[in-house]
């Protein structure tokens, strides 16, 4: 199987990113230079909205680097990128509501408590009083942690930080959610209320993980892309790729997947 970037914003002018195109995600020719060395060398991306794209490749392949872009705490040093139809490195502002990250890592205070944590969230989007409470309830329901709300995260196990981190991405209800990493080191029970929490929440959504699992990546995609290097080796649309055929060229690709 060759590499096959998925086609760039049909209908667009001139190569242009398209203002009213159904996409999520458009990315053309982005690239993150640190020194020397390019973190990311000319990707080319486009995703439809209510996708699930999941990303594979090597360490120091440009996974992180592409996903810190996406979630806009990190501009390219060159490139076009288009989120929801915002232009994102023109308006960043206009998009930080509308996309959420959820990582390895939880992003929680661990001296606050699981409502002072999300309170405390939800005042950074400006969410205060009744709407807010109703908010966080909602949440803490959803990730079944209603019954720990005034207990200390730091108390909490691995699993539950992650729960109460889908909460914390989710308090602005965005569009687009960034997983990086989201199951190390959660248990087999962790990760399995973690795969229900993201099923309840997928609709309507659209997901970009970057993962090194490749079994748990490809079965939730609906797309799926490899970097290495910094460049797209493969994106393409799980129904139209073969699981062997992209196993065997994620295992070239990473050499025998010891990413």
């Amino acid at each position: 199987m060759t590499a096959r970037p998925l086609p760039f914003a049909p209908g667009s002018r001139d190569g242009a990113l398209g203002a009213c195109d159904p996409f999520a995600i458009e990315a053309r020719g982005l690239v993150k230079q640190f020194g020397g060395r390019r973190a990311l060398d000319g990707v080319d991306l486009v995703l439809p909205q209510g996708a699930f794209l999941s990303i594979f490749g090597p360490n120091g392949a440009g996974k992180t680097t592409l996903l810190r872009e996406l979630a806009l705490l990190a501009r390219p040093t060159c490139g076009e990128l288009r989120m929801l139809g915002v232009n994102a490195l023109e308006e960043p502002d206009a998009l930080r509501a509308r996309v959420g990250l959820i990582s390895h890592k939880p992003m929680l205070y661990g001296d606050l408590t699981a409502q002072e944590n999300l309170a405390f969230f939800a005042s950074l989007y400006g969410m205060a009083g009744a709407a807010a409470q109703a908010r966080i309830d909602d949440l803490l329901r959803l990730v079944e942690l209603d019954h720990r709300r005034n207990d200390c995260v730091r108390t909490f196990s691995r699993g539950m930080q992650q729960r109460l981190s889908i909460a914390r991405a989710l308090i602005s209800d965005p569009e687009i959610v960034l997983l990086d990493e989201p199951y190390s080191g959660l248990d087999p029970h962790a990760a399995e209320l973690f795969d229900q929490l993201i099923d309840r929440v997928r609709e309507g959504r659209t997901f970009v993980m970057v993962s090194h699992d490749l079994e748990k990546g490809y079965d939730l995609c609906t797309h799926a892309l490899i970097l290495a290097q910094g460049a797209v080796v493969v994106c393409a649309q799980k129904a139209d790729v073969d699981r062997g055929a992209f196993r065997d060229l994620y295992l070239a690709t990473v050499g025998m997947g010891m990413a």
